[in-house]
């Protein structure tokens, strides 16, 4: 009698078990369903119905599409207009341009595949930077590891009211480590502080193999109303940047790139407040105009910033517990100069009255001077320059760990 009521227990428990497992399967299928669901209702609003499509040679698919949203009095290029003559200066283009161009009445915007964002942490963090991804001069002593295991080689300007910033940026392939990790050169426009309420402009070239699935060099912005909290994202991954170009797409690759002791190519990047309507504008090169950030995403920004900032920022996720080997620029320290290390020439902030003037008071900072340096200087044809950047030479003790899986570490896969 007792033999056989054990054999009903345990019977019953291997049920309950069963039924458990089956639970949590069916929990688990139905989470990763609509997950699934998400990811693709993501993708029908990225991805606008084109007028036409253009295959890009490194993969890329290139959507002209037509702009939703047509602005009214467009830039005057007598407002901001600098061409500082310089010793290299090679035309560069966009991959996708070999294979043809868009009409002039649409914009070319990269075409979002699932992969991309099953690469993400989650639907909602796809094209968005993670929080504290900001270079803050004063948060610490040089030699530092900075704590959210971003680390930057910057010159940064502070201490007055500006209105815009351009500058002359070197353009290199740098190698990545991991996955998760990047390597950016760029521009910032900064307001507010380095708490909850900072808002920032950014644009430069960058590779992420995170975002874009490759290590090709590409073209990017950025902005946030909220230090990266919830608001802003990535080219146009988002509402915000209105493009008005059809001739450049944001997140394209960038093409040529430079060699060590080889070619040289450089982009110029120029960002400025239109006086009139107080829009941010975006110029790449002296020819394009891309388009602007309006005024009322901003708080700080809609008068002005009150920083700007240029140089590098690599993520070092430590793998196995040591710096990264993620290359910032060249890969070089700035003390082997051209066509070895990485360089911002022609640095210029835009004054209250619209006109591109040398900055004043041009500061440092990096957190690891060992690892990624910076080295100023100024010329009669480079105006004022910086070299940038550097590899890793020593093993530091983890202390960092990103801690997200992505979408398709999740089982989200297609």
């Amino acid at each position: 009698m007792g033999s056989s009521g054990g054999c009903g227990v345990t019977i019953l428990l291997l049920f309950c078990l069963w039924g458990v497992f089956f639970s949590l399967s069916s929990a688990a299928r139905l989470s990763v369903s609509r997950q699934k669901l998400e990811v693709a209702k993501h993708l029908n609003r990225l991805n606008k119905s084109p007028v036409k499509t253009i295959q890009s040679p490194d993969g890329d698919t290139i959507d002209c599409t037509r702009p939703s949203f047509h602005p009214e009095g467009l830039f005057d290029e007598n407002k901001v207009s600098e061409n500082p003559k310089a010793k290299v200066h090679i035309p560069i283009s966009q991959a996708w341009h070999a294979n043809g161009r868009c009409p002039e009445d649409t914009i070319p915007v990269r075409r979002t595949k699932e992969e991309d964002v099953l690469r993400a942490s989650s639907v909602r963090r796809y094209g968005r930077k993670k929080h504290r991804a900001i270079p803050k001069p004063r948060s610490a002593e040089p030699d530092l590891i900075n704590q959210s295991g971003h680390q930057h080689a910057i010159a940064y300007v502070e201490g007055d009211k500006y209105y815009g910033a351009k500058a002359t940026i070197n353009v290199w392939e740098p190698k990545i480590q991991q996955p998760n990790e990047f390597s950016l050169s760029q521009l910032w426009i900064l307001g507010g502080s380095f708490g909850q309420d900072l808002n920032s402009i950014e644009a430069g070239w960058q590779v992420s193999p995170d975002l874009y699935g490759d290590n090709n060099t590409r073209l990017f912005t950025y902005w946030t109303s909220d230090a990266y909290q919830a608001t802003g994202c990535y080219n146009l991954l988002c509402s915000g940047f209105i493009q008005v170009n059809s001739e450049i797409a944001m997140g394209a690759t960038i093409t040529p790139v430079s060699g060590y002791r080889n070619s040289q190519y450089d982009i110029s990047i120029l960002i400025w407040k239109d006086p009139k309507e107080g829009h941010w504008w975006m110029q790449f090169g002296n020819d394009y105009v891309l388009g602007y950030w309006p005024s009322f995403l901003f708080s700080y920004l809609a008068d002005s910033a009150s920083m700007i900032e240029w140089g590098g920022e690599v993520v070092n996720s430590e793998p196995d517990g040591q710096h990264t080997s993620t290359q910032m620029g060249s890969g070089h320290f700035p003390e082997e100069g051209f066509g070895k290390a990485s360089y911002f020439r022609n640095i210029q902030v835009v004054d209250s009255s619209n006109n591109l003037k040398a900055p004043k008071g041009l500061g440092t900072f990096t957190e690891q001077s060992n690892c990624y340096d910076v080295q100023t200087g100024s010329n009669g044809d480079w105006g004022h320059y910086f070299y940038y950047g550097g590899p890793e030479l020593e093993n530091i003790t983890a202390n960092n760990n990103t801690g997200e899986d992505s979408l398709a570490e999740k089982g989200v896969n297609g």
